[in-house]
C-alpha cells in the first residue's frame, strides 16, 4: 500500500508532536511493508528552497517539500483555502499515485488539497491533531485568554482572534478589545463591515466564510482519527459527521531505571517543548520561584531561538533561582533526560490534545503535573501517575509543587504506579486497520 502523508513542516527543521507522529506513522508502515511518502512545507518567511518542490530523505523516509515562498499568503482566506496550491499539490499527487491520503495537518496545504484529492479519486483520512478544523487559532483559545467552544454564530469571537494574533498596531488591538465586548458580538460581521468597510472588508468576508468552507471540505474524508475523547467530541459540536476514530498516539520510551536519590536532595521539575506564551513556561517560572531556595530544581529543555523577546523575558524573571534553560535534545536523548526528572510539568494555557511528551514521560516512570484540560487529564489518575491544577493559575500550581518538596520521597515513589504502555508500532497496526476498511469500502 502507497501511503500519501501529508503535513504542514516536517524534520529535521521542525521536530514537535504532530511532526513525530507523522514520522513514527510513515516509519512503522515501511517496517510493515508499505510505501509511505511524506508531503511537507517550509513557512513563508523561512530560507526560500532552490525549486518550488524538493525532494529528500529523512531517516529513510522519502520526502516532498513545498516551499511556501512560491505560494505567498496574500489574504485571509490562503491560510486555510489557497486555490494557488491545486495545480501543485495535483501534480505531486500524480507523481506519488498513492492508494490512499493521510492528513495529520492540512496547514501549509490548505483545504484546497482535499478538493484536488476527491478530483483523483484517492480516498483520505485524516488525524486530528488539533483545532484547525474549525478555530483560527488551531488552539481553540480566545483573544481574551480565556477557552473557546469553537465560531459563534456571527464569528465575531474569531474576528477578534484574527484582528489580535495578526496585527500589533494599538489601533487594532484596541478593535480586537472592541469586538470583545457586548453589544457589539450580537451585531454580528455585517456591522464591522460597515465600521470599516475598506481594509477589513476583506479580512471580515475571509473569517466569516472560514467555517463552512472546512466544514465542506471535511466532508471528503473516509474518515478521521481523534487521540482524545475531548478532541472528538469537540469536533463533533463544531459539525464533523464523517466516521470518527479514537486511537490514542503511541510511544517507544526505553525507561531508563530512576537513579536512588538521598531523601532530602532536590526534587527536579522539569519542562520540555515549546517555550511559547500558549505553552505556559512563564507559569511554571513564576510558581517555582516561591518555592523555598534549594530544596528544587527547574530544568526547561525548549529551543531559546524562537520567541525573541518573549525568552528574553523568561530568563530574567527565571534569574536568582536554580533554573537550567538547557535547549533542546535529539529524541535518542529522550530516555536519558526523563531518567534525570522526578517530575514533569506541563502548565498549558491551551486546550492540548495527548501531548507526546506528557506519553513519554509516563512510559518513563515520570510523574507529571498537568493543567486542567481534557486533552490532557483523561491521561492522568491523581496521586497515582501525576497532579492537576487550575489552568493557569501560578497560586495553584505553587500549592501542588509546595506538597511534593515537602515529601520528595512520596513524589518518587510514585515512579512505580506511573507508565503508558501503548507502542507507535501497535498505533500505526490500528491506523493501517483504518486504510483497509476504507480501500475496501472504496471499491466496493
Amino acid at each position: 500500500m502507497k501511503v500519501a502523508l501529508f503535513v504542514h513542516c516536517f524534520f529535521p527543521e521542525h521536530f514537535y508532536g504532530t511532526e513525530t507522529y507523522t514520522f513514527e506513522i510513515a516509519r512503522n508502515l515501511q517496517a510493515m511493508g508499505h510505501e509511505p511518502v511524506v508531503v511537507s512545507a517550509t513557512f513563508q518567511g523561512e530560507p526560500t528552497r532552490e525549486a518550488p518542490l524538493t525532494r529528500y530523505e529523512y531517516k529513510s523516509v522519502p520526502v516532498y517539500l513545498i516551499d511556501k515562498n512560491c505560494f505567498p499568503t496574500r489574504r485571509t482566506r490562503d491560510t486555510y483555502y489557497q486555490p494557488d496550491m491545486r495545480d501543485a499539490l495535483k501534480r505531486i499527487l500524480l507523481e506519488i499515485a498513492p492508494d490512499l491520503v493521510h492528513v495529520t495537518h492540512l496547514g501549509n496545504h490548505t483545504a484546497v488539497l482535499l478538493d484536488v484529492n476527491e478530483e483523483l479519486g484517492i480516498p483520505a483520512v485524516t488525524t486530528l491533531t488539533d483545532f484547525f478544523g474549525f478555530c483560527f487559532k488551531k488552539t481553540l483559545e480566545a483573544a481574551d485568554g480565556s477557552l473557546c467552544r469553537g465560531p459563534s454564530s456571527t464569528r465575531v469571537n474569531c474576528l477578534a482572534c484574527t484582528i489580535k494574533q495578526s496585527s500589533q498596531k494599538r489601533a487594532d488591538q484596541l478593535l480586537y478589545r472592541w469586538l470583545a465586548r457586548p453589544p457589539w458580538p450580537v451585531l454580528g460581521a455585517a456591522a464591522l463591515r460597515l465600521v470599516h468597510p475598506g481594509r477589513l472588508a476583506e479580512i471580515v468576508a475571509d473569517v466569516v466564510a472560514r467555517p463552512e468552507i472546512l466544514a465542506q471540505r471535511y466532508m471528503k474524508y473516509r474518515a478521521a482519527i481523534a487521540p482524545t475523547r475531548f478532541l472528538a467530541a469537540a469536533y463533533v459540536a463544531n459539525g464533523l459527521t464523517v466516521p470518527l476514530h479514537y486511537m490514542r498516539f503511541g510511544v517507544d520510551m526505553r525507561a531508563v531505571p530512576k537513579v536512588p536519590k538521598a531523601a532530602n536532595s532536590p526534587l527536579r521539575f522539569g519542562f520540555i517543548g515549546q517555550l511559547a506564551a500558549h505553552k505556559g513556561p512563564d507559569i511554571l517560572i513564576d510558581a517555582f520561584r516561591r518555592l523555598p531556595k534549594g530544596v528544587a530544581e527547574l530544568h526547561i529543555f525548549g529551543s531559546t531561538n524562537e520567541q525573541g523577546k518573549h525568552i528574553e523575558v523568561l530568563m530574567q524573571r527565571a534569574q536568582g533561582n536554580a533554573v537550567r534553560f538547557r535547549n533542546t535534545f535529539p529524541s535518542e536523548r529522550m530516555p536519558e533526560v526523563f531518567a534525570e526528572l522526578d517530575c514533569l510539568v506541563i502548565p498549558s494555557r491551551w486546550y492540548e490534545n495527548s501531548p507526546l511528551v506528557l506519553l513519554n514521560a509516563l512510559a518513563s516512570h515520570t510523574p507529571v503535573i498537568v493543567s486542567d484540560v481534557d486533552g490532557m487529564t483523561e491521561f492522568v489518575t491523581q496521586g497515582e501517575n501525576g497532579f492537576v491544577f487550575r489552568r493557569g493559575s501560578v497560586d495553584e500550581l505553587e500549592k501542588v509543587m509546595q506538597a511534593l518538596v515537602k515529601d520528595p520521597t512520596a513524589l518518587r515513589a510514585m515512579a512505580n504506579t506511573t507508565n503508558y504502555p501503548r507502542s507507535t508500532r501497535q498505533m500505526t497496526e490500528d491506523v493501517v486497520a483504518l486504510y483497509e476498511s476504507v480501500l475496501k469500502t472504496s471499491t466496493a
